[in-house]
């Protein structure tokens, strides 16, 4: 089964932004995430303070792997892919 996940930040130290209300909240535990919902918003996500390198190594310790990454204005997301 292959498993998909995006990790996006605004910065280059955090916080680091790690899901949405359909992610695995095993794996949420794990990173140490933090469910909130922003004002204006009608969704919830997942974050952590950590930087997204902090983030990265912990995924990668977990099998996932870096498929992708870009940035999208002062926004960074990373793609990672788990078989």
């Amino acid at each position: 089964v292959a498993h998909r996940l995006c990790c996006r930040s605004l910065q280059e130290v955090g916080p680091t932004m790690v899901g949405d209300q359909h992610s695995d909240t095993t794996l949420m535990n794990f990173l140490g995430a933090m469910k909130r919902k922003m004002p204006g918003n009608n969704f919830w996500e997942y974050y952590v303070s950590d930087a997204p390198r902090v983030v990265l190594d912990k995924l990668e310790s977990c099998g996932y792997q870096v498929v992708s990454m870009t940035g999208v204005g002062q926004t960074l997301v990373w793609c990672l892919h788990k078989n």
